[in-house]
Formats: structure tokens, C-alpha cells, sequence
């Protein structure tokens, strides 16, 4: 028989929802997964909102867990906390109904059309790029799905290769795209390749965006490491 004084510990998935349920502090953590670290002035301007109010989110999401903050000198950053948050707002984002917004100039739809394509995933590639990239290594046998995506002998062999090293044990899981809705490569092995694109210049990352820009010497090196088509390596 149990005591009416007895207690047990469950999740508390409401809270957990209340933090995101505010448009500005899903917002925040979208934006967030360029993996940066923002100040409160930068995220009330992304928002369009006083930088007051930001601080105030900012605090909710760091006192629930969602968000770390560090101090440099006087001034404050706040950043995901770690990189399982930052597969949880992917996740989200995959999973939320789509809304329609407003598309009011060219500049507009051309960022669109780039976050579409490839774009900062926290510490790897996200977008139809990184599904590509995540379907040719499949078919060239880099990639095992039996039980869960694992990295073959043939992968190892292939990052060797490739040069493409990394500082821990070859560690491989998924994330749901967002924009695709399909699966893209993360782990320490989607943030190996990644970072050896972004130092081998055959992505360039954009200035205060998610984006990132395919380069010409990308595209030749993805055709010949991967064998991606034009059609995988063209911003639709």
C-alpha cells in the first residue's frame, strides 16, 4: 500500500512545451542552431522586438535547460545548451505543421531557396544537400541501416581517404530534416565531413546566416568523392 505522502519523479512535458509554445523563444532556438553563440541584442533584432523582452525569453529558456549562457568580459551569450537540444528543436521542426509566411521580395525567396539547400545544422550539414550527401554514401556502401545507421569498413576506408579525420570514435545517428522531411546524416561523422568541407572551401559558410554556399570546387568534389548528380548539387 502506498503513502499518500509518497512521490515519483515523471517527465513534465508541459513545461518542457510552455518554453517553445512563445513564437519569439522558438524563434530564438531555430536560430540558435547555427551552433553560434548570440547576445540578447541580436536575437530582439532577429525577432523585432525590444532587446528587454528578449532577455526576459532568454532567461525562461536558460533556467529551462533549452539554452546555456557564457560571459565574455561584460558582455552575455547565450547558446543550445548541448548538442542533443540542438537534435530536439530539429526534430520539432521536422514534426511542426508548416505555415505559410509572406515571401516579399526576390532576396527573400533566395534565402529561402538556400536554408532549403543546405544550412548550418548545429555542428553539421542539414538540408537537401546533406540528405544527398546521406544517400550516396548509403549506395556507395559507407552507410549500414540494418540496425540503425552505422558506419561500414568501406566508410572508415573512405574518410581515410578522403582525409577527413576525427577527434573521437566514428559515432553516426540521424536527424529528421526539417525542410526535407527525410533523413540527414549527423553525429561525429556528419560534423567530420562537414567541418572538412568548410576547410577544403567546398562549402562556405555565410556571414550572420544558417546558410551555406555550395562553391564550384564543392561541386567537383562531391561528384568525385560521392558521384552526387547536378540535380543533387543545384538549389531547387
Amino acid at each position: 500500500m502506498s503513502s499518500p505522502d509518497t512521490h515519483a519523479d515523471e517527465p513534465d512535458l508541459a513545461a518542457l512545451g510552455a518554453l517553445l509554445a512563445d513564437r519569439n523563444r522558438a524563434a530564438f532556438c531555430l536560430a540558435l542552431l547555427d551552433g553560434r553563440a548570440w547576445t540578447a541584442t541580436e536575437l530582439a533584432q532577429l525577432a523585432g522586438i525590444a532587446p528587454s523582452t528578449a532577455t526576459s525569453h532568454l532567461n525562461r529558456l536558460v533556467t529551462g535547460g533549452l539554452l546555456a549562457e557564457e560571459r565574455k568580459g561584460r558582455h552575455r551569450y547565450v547558446r543550445l545548451a548541448d548538442p542533443a537540444v540542438a537534435e530536439m528543436i530539429e526534430a520539432l521542426a521536422a514534426r511542426a505543421p508548416q505555415q505559410r509566411v509572406p515571401v516579399r521580395s526576390l532576396v527573400a525567396a533566395r534565402r529561402h531557396r538556400a536554408v532549403t539547400f543546405a544550412r548550418i545544422c548545429y555542428d553539421h550539414l542539414g538540408g537537401a544537400l546533406s540528405v544527398a550527401i546521406t544517400d550516396a554514401m548509403t549506395e556507395q556502401g559507407y552507410l549500414d541501416w540494418e540496425f540503425g545507421p552505422a558506419l561500414t569498413p568501406s566508410g572508415a576506408a573512405w574518410l581515410t581517404d578522403t582525409d577527413i579525420t576525427e577527434e573521437t570514435a566514428p559515432h553516426v545517428r540521424t536527424c529528421l530534416d526539417w525542410t526535407e522531411r527525410r533523413l540527414h546524416l549527423a553525429g561525429g561523422v556528419a560534423a567530420a565531413v562537414f567541418h572538412h568541407a568548410v576547410d577544403k572551401s567546398w562549402l562556405v559558410l555565410a556571414e550572420g546566416s544558417r546558410v551555406v554556399r555550395l562553391t564550384d570546387q564543392g561541386r567537383d568534389a562531391f561528384r568525385r568523392h560521392l558521384h552526387l548528380t547536378d540535380e543533387a548539387l543545384t538549389a531547387r
